[in-house]
């Protein structure tokens, strides 16, 4: 049986749960999904946890508050206007505490997501911190393949 090393290519079953218990990614109950270890698809925690565990191997683990995903970093919570927004998107969109806004990346490949956080006459408030930064997560997995 071939352990899990720093760039195998992995055939798994996975769950990852947050603080409350809820799903957040289940596969458990569809097609397991395949990836390469290292290639950015789980957090460097994760894959870290993932390295030696043999093929067959069905495990739980805990990661602490900020450990999976990062502390919560007060710095990522910017404002921004609206007429900026009104620039770069759909001039008549309406939004809402929750919604997820897509940005573009500054040399125009790639992007990155903001949660609103908070409604302003002139400009919102959006958090770019992952969603799960600061929290404890569960992580269940069942490797089924190992290359």
């Amino acid at each position: 049986m071939n352990p899990i090393q720093a760039g195998s290519f992995l055939t798994l079953h996975y769950r990852l749960s947050g603080p409350d218990g809820a799903d957040i990614v289940n596969t458990f109950d569809d097609k397991p999904a395949t990836l390469s270890l290292g290639a950015g698809q789980l957090s460097p925690a994760i894959e870290a946890r993932l390295i030696g565990l043999p093929e067959g191997a069905h495990e739980r683990f805990e990661l602490a508050a900020g450990e999976a995903f990062g502390d919560h970093n007060p710095e990522l919570l910017q404002r921004v206007k609206l007429s900026l927004l009104r620039q770069l998107g759909d001039p008549d969109e309406v939004y809402s505490v929750g919604d997820v806004v897509q940005f573009p990346g500054p040399d125009g490949q790639g992007g990155y997501a903001g949660v609103v956080r908070e409604l302003g006459d002139e400009a919102l408030l959006f958090d770019f911190n992952h969603p799960l930064a600061g929290q404890p997560v569960s992580f269940e997995v069942q490797v089924i393949g190992v290359l």
